[in-house]
């Protein structure tokens, strides 16, 4: 199982959904986490992101699901890296789990580390999988999240918001 966090506060709704609809004709979709708007981190004068996660099933290595799936699906969306990775963006597709793996994919590691620094990631996480194991800590995703201590203006559940 692979575990994909998703980001967008450029017409969010919209590209959050267009990805999970992109993901589900490429990937055999699992679960989908519901939608949580975000405070941006870093560069913090722009608007806010709405974040999930999804559970994908997938015979594609890591590699070939970020370059064959994941960056097809941003560069469709109109992804444009920034030198600023906290830039706005239409959409963001990270691997943050790959089965129990731990594995190196250029600059990135896979488990995410920001699965244990952000509660965007780690709290629609532990909503679709509570009791999966971190490879590294073996913190289940609900320990992970039930360690963030969030505020009602850093991060709230849009209910209204359904990805699947």
């Amino acid at each position: 199982m692979t575990y994909l966090s998703l980001g967008s506060n450029i017409d969010p709704e919209d590209n959050v959904k267009a990805a999970v609809r992109m993901l589900s004709r490429m990937t055999k979709l699992v679960a989908v986490s519901s939608v949580w708007e975000t405070a941006p981190v870093g560069m913090v004068n722009q608007p806010p992101f709405l974040n999930a996660a999804i559970i994908v099933q997938t015979e594609l290595t890591p590699q070939r699901l970020k370059s064959d799936v994941l960056e097809h699906i941003e560069q469709k969306l109109g992804r444009v890296r920034q030198a600023d990775r906290n830039a706005p963006r239409p959409i963001d597709i990270d691997i943050v789990l790959f089965n129990r793996q731990i594995l190196k994919m250029g600059q990135r590691r896979i488990p995410d580390a920001e699965l244990l620094e952000r509660p965007f990631v780690a709290i629609p996480m532990a909503e679709i999988a509570p009791d999966y194991e971190h490879p590294e800590t073996g913190q289940t995703l609900r320990e992970i999240a039930r360690d963030f201590d969030v505020k009602p203006d850093e991060m709230r559940l849009c209910p209204d918001i359904l990805l699947a």
